[in-house]
C-alpha cells in the first residue's frame, strides 16, 4: 500500500479513496499514542486519512507554537508503517483564509477546567476540527482520551451542529513508568521528567477513593509532595459531558484532571473513574 501526502485541498480530494474513512487529527510528532489512535482508526474504516498540521488558532500568544515540535519526515515513516493511506498536511496559508472572519465557539465548556488556563483555546481546536471533517469527509474520526476536555467539546459540536461523523475516544497510551505519552514529553530533561510522574502517581492515588472529596484531597496531596519541581495549574473532578464539577452526590462517570507546569513544559492528564455516590 503505497502513502499519498496531500499538501492541500485538491490533493486531498484526489487521494480520498472509496468506500468508509477514518481520520486521525494530529498536529505530528507522532508517537505510539498517535500509533494506537491510527490502528483504532484502520479497524473501523478500510481507507485511513491522518492529518498533521500544527494549527496556530489553539495558540494563545507566549505559548509554544514557534517551538512545537515539527518532525514531518520521521511522522510520514510512522504513518507508511501503520498502513496509512493518505497524510493530509496542508500549509496554514491552505487552511485559512488570509480574510477569515467566521469561527466556532466553545461556549461554556470550553471556558472552565483547560479552557480557563487557555481563553480561546478550544475555539481554535473545534474551528480547525471541524474544517477538517469538511475537508476530509470522514465517517469515523479518532481522538485521544489524553485530551478529555477537546474529545466531550468536539462530541459536543458534532450533536449540537449535526455533523455525520462518528466520534471514537481511544484510551491513553502511557510509558511503563506511568507518565502519559505526549509530543511535548520530548522537551522534558530528566530531572523534569521524574517531577511529571507525579501527575500519573496523583491521578492513581485519587483514583482508589470513593466520594469526591478524598479524591480530591487524595490526589493534591500528592501534587503537594512535589514543591516547587511542579507549578500545579488546576486538579478538578468533572462530569465528562459538561466538564462541570462534580457534587459530593454525583454518580457515574467522572475525569479526574490534572495541568501542571515541569519546567518549561505544561502538561495534562487524566483518569476516568466510576462513583456510585
Amino acid at each position: 500500500m503505497q502513502l499519498t501526502v496531500a499538501r492541500n485541498r485538491t490533493d486531498l480530494v484526489n487521494a480520498r479513496g472509496q468506500g468508509e474513512v477514518a481520520l486521525v487529527p494530529t498536529m505530528g510528532a507522532l508517537h505510539e499514542g498517535h500509533r494506537s489512535l491510527i490502528r483504532e482508526a484502520r479497524a473501523r474504516a478500510g481507507h485511513v486519512v491522518v492529518s498533521i498540521f500544527v494549527n496556530p488558532l489553539q495558540f494563545a500568544p507566549g505559548e509554544d507554537f514557534s517551538r512545537y515540535p515539527r518532525t514531518f519526515d520521521a511522522d510520514l515513516e510512522v504513518c507508511r508503517a501503520e498502513g496509512v493511506d493518505v497524510v493530509f498536511a496542508p500549509s496554514a496559508e491552505d487552511m485559512y483564509r488570509p480574510d477569515r472572519q467566521v469561527s466556532v465557539h466553545a461556549g461554556r465548556m470550553g471556558e472552565i477546567v483547560e479552557g480557563a488556563s487557555r481563553p480561546g483555546h478550544f475555539d481554535g481546536v473545534l474551528t480547525v476540527v471541524l474544517k477538517l471533517f469538511n475537508l476530509v469527509q470522514p465517517d469515523v474520526a479518532v481522538f485521544g482520551q489524553k485530551d478529555a476536555q477537546q474529545l466531550a467539546l468536539i462530541r459536543r459540536m458534532v450533536a449540537d451542529l449535526d455533523l455525520p461523523v462518528e466520534i471514537v475516544g481511544a484510551p491513553t497510551v502511557r510509558e511503563a513508568d506511568g507518565l502519559a505519552l505526549s509530543s511535548r514529553n520530548r522537551y522534558l530533561s530528566a530531572d523534569d521528567r521524574q517531577a511529571a510522574l507525579i501527575l500519573s502517581r496523583a491521578l492513581r492515588a485519587g483514583a482508589v477513593e470513593l466520594t469526591p472529596s478524598k479524591i480530591r484531597a487524595a490526589a493534591q496531596a500528592v501534587l503537594d509532595e512535589a514543591g516547587p519541581a511542579l507549578s500545579v495549574d488546576y486538579l478538578a473532578l468533572v462530569d465528562p459531558g459538561t466538564f462541570e464539577e462534580a457534587g459530593e452526590a454525583f454518580k457515574g462517570e467522572a475525569v479526574l484532571a490534572v495541568a501542571a507546569r515541569v519546567g518549561a513544559t505544561r502538561l495534562i492528564d487524566n483518569v476516568v473513574l466510576t462513583l456510585d455516590g
